[in-house]
């Protein structure tokens, strides 16, 4: 049995519909009784359970042989994620195949890429057979300016820094990938999209793709913290993505691209043009529509 933390999120969702389309077996976990349910009614295995809860993972995990492992970054991260490695090992999980970042570093400014680097650290020396994957930015995460591209601009504080931006959708067919396939423990698999993009390049994308022009604006730094607010990031997650965004400037992470996700899967990653396209509606004006 494969157990599928992160559910009822953009990733791990993603992994529950590619395994039940595969026709594998698996279980949701999930924090509330709705979202069950929830499963329950598409014919989906799912369990309550609860990172903030150790004792709640028990249940979660009886008869687990495998787990995917991922969880959003908060200041929580690093004690949900080790006391979930823990329970696995009690539980006698054989393998954890755990989303973790490229940019991971133990000496690292950016709070989740230091946080991810002390998990690996921790899942390594669990005694437990492992599998991380690295990917690199999510091309998603445009979709946090959607209304502001929707009326001409992307806003980012990115210079000319470039970044091999990744879809979650194929960061989720690797992960249901190496869930069911042997031969993946102990590997360390870094994931980039197909190409390395700066902001300009994106806006660009953005403009051909959705039909009215985009510019990017290179803003000074409070104001690219207040837009990340306005968007309903926390003051800890703002100020994080200044620093990450930052660590773009410096190049930090102009990572060339891996192809790993096309050796692995057999599929080529989408490209950013993939990715606007596919959610053009997004990014346009409900008064040009």
């Amino acid at each position: 049995m494969i157990l599928i933390s992160g559910a009822t999120g953009g990733i791990g969702g993603e992994v529950c519909k590619i395994l039940k389309k595969r026709g594998t077996a698996f279980r949701a976990m999930c924090r509330k009784q709705e979202q069950v349910d929830s499963f329950h009614k598409k014919g989906i295995d799912a369990v309550l359970g609860d990172f903030d809860r150790p004792d709640t993972l028990v249940a979660a995990m009886k008869g687990v042989e495998t787990m995917f492992l991922i969880t959003p970054p908060t200041p929580d991260q690093f004690a949900q994620e080790t006391a979930a490695i823990d329970a696995a090992k009690r539980a006698g999980v054989g393998r954890i195949v755990k989303i973790s970042a490229s940019d991971s570093n133990v000496r690292s400014p950016v709070p989740w890429a230091r946080t991810h680097a002390l998990i690996d650290h921790h899942l390594r020396a669990a005694g437990v057979a492992w599998t991380i994957l690295k990917p690199t930015a999510f091309m998603q995460n445009f979709l946090w300016f959607k209304d502001p591209i929707a009326k001409g601009f992307l806003p980012q504080v990115t210079g000319k820094g470039s970044v091999s931006w990744v879809d979650t959708r194929d960061v989720a067919r690797v992960a249901a990938t190496v869930l069911v396939e042997e031969g993946h423990e102990g590997a360390t698999y870094f994931l980039t999209g197909p190409e390395t993009l700066d902001m300009k390049e994106a806006a660009k994308r953005l403009s051909d793709a959705t039909g009215h022009k985009v510019r990017y604006l290179d803003l000074p730094t409070p104001v690219f913290r207040a837009i990340l607010r306005l968007t309903g990031n926390s003051r800890w997650m703002a100020k994080g993505l200044v620093v990450q965004f930052a660590d773009v400037v410096a190049g930090h992470h102009d990572i060339d691209p891996t192809f790993e996700i096309e050796r692995l899967t057999g599929k080529p990653a989408h490209s950013f043009t993939d990715f606007v396209r596919d959610h053009a509606s997004q990014f346009v004006s409900s008064t040009t529509l």
